[in-house]
């Protein structure tokens, strides 16, 4: 069997690292912790797990700090988590199996990151991430911030999850890294302009972002991917900056770089919903239901926008053009996922009483 050693840097992590470890430490033989500067209880946390904790000089780089972590691996592959991602059970089971059945001339193994959940359990981010990589052929992190693993060879796309579990967020703190890189007349590549988009975007600064994304649409050298987010990226700036032209022609240009993701399909859904033009917002609300993200993406994927979104919006278009009916069946389908959802719970007893469908817990009289 494989041995695996575990590294993660940390910096004042005391609220979550206990409860990562605490989920892996009996799927790795080994971890490592890099702490970066903690006045809190993580080391005294991390000491209650290994021997192996070690400490560097935050180098305003995330890449540089990641990469001395996996300096001190000693095991045939390195994990890669951060301190506030678990591995759930069925994900730990899984990874165990993989472990033990992993032929050793795989050089990565990339699992999915569930990076968001719903209060219902719902995966709503998902996305790929080069997880598990051989050590030997020592591949490297790049990127002062938002970094990524430049690993190749062998691959294999493993069903296996990492859920992130965020309980606080750093708010500017990557935009702070960005402006730094910047300041320092440092040059930006293409995945720097769609990623800093992001991070203005996320901290309102929405006419500077969508300056960055049309940079990075500019460049050549963009992954198409990244050139499909900018650009419904994008349209989500025009909308809060009330343009709704603008943002109707960059959900459009998404298609340019590929078939239609349903991430843009509800958002377009949404802006004839919006603009009262109900019939063809059910034209792209079910186009939406019908569109499947492949299993093997690597960029983001919003489940939420293939599944129980598109069923709510259905339900209050279909109210709007007066076919109750169907509007209750959309309704039942975002119920599914969405339990007990305000606005699910309303539908439901609003439209029942209308079609005379009674709730499940008052079962029809005998005659």
């Amino acid at each position: 069997m494989l041995t695996v050693s575990l590294c993660i840097i940390v910096k004042n992590e005391e609220t979550t690292l206990g409860r990562c470890l605490e989920s892996v430490r009996d799927a790795v033989d080994e971890i490592n912790i890099v702490d970066t500067g903690s006045s809190d209880r993580t080391v005294e946390i991390a000491s209650r797990f290994t021997d192996r904790v070690f400490y560097y000089e935050w180098p305003d780089s995330f890449a540089k700090a990641l990469n001395k972590a996996f300096s001190y691996a000693t095991m045939d592959y390195i994990l890669y988590m951060d301190a506030d991602d678990v591995m759930l059970p069925k994900d730990r089971d899984a990874f165990l199996e993989l472990k033990r059945t992993l032929d050793s001339s795989i050089d990565v193994v990339s699992m999915f990151y569930d990076y968001g959940t719903d209060e219902y359990g719902n995966v709503s981010l998902r996305y790929r991430y080069n997880r598990l990589v051989k050590r030997s052929r020592n591949f490297q992190w790049h990127g002062d911030c938002h970094q990524y693993l430049a690993a190749s060879g062998k691959t294999l796309n493993a069903d296996i999850a990492i859920t992130h579990r965020r309980i606080k967020h750093a708010t500017g703190r990557t935009l702070n890294l960005f402006r730094k890189k910047q300041q320092r007349g440092e040059t930006f590549d293409a995945r720097d302009y769609f990623y800093y988009g992001n991070e203005l975007r996320e901290n309102g600064h929405h006419a500077e972002a969508i300056e960055a994304y049309k940079t990075h649409l500019s460049r050549q050298d963009a992954w198409v991917d990244d050139k499909i987010y900018s650009c419904i990226n994008s349209a989500d700036c025009h909308r809060y900056l009330n343009d709704r032209g603008n943002e109707l022609t960059m959900l459009l240009k998404s298609f340019e770089y590929g078939a239609p993701r349903a991430e843009a399909v509800s958002r377009i859904g949404d802006h004839f919903n919006h603009a009262g033009q109900f019939k063809t917002a059910i034209y792209w609300y079910e186009l939406a239901l019908r569109t499947r993200p492949a299993p093997d993406q690597w960029s983001f994927s919003y489940p939420a926008y293939y599944t129980w979104y598109p069923h709510l919006q259905l339900c209050v278009c279909y109210f709007k053009v007066g076919d109750l009916r169907t509007a209750y069946e959309h309704n039942e389908e975002a119920r599914k996922y969405r339990p007990d959802d305000g606005s699910v719970k309303h539908n439901r007893k609003w439209l029942g009483e209308r079609l005379g469908i009674k709730p499940e817990s008052e079962p029809e009289s005998e005659s």
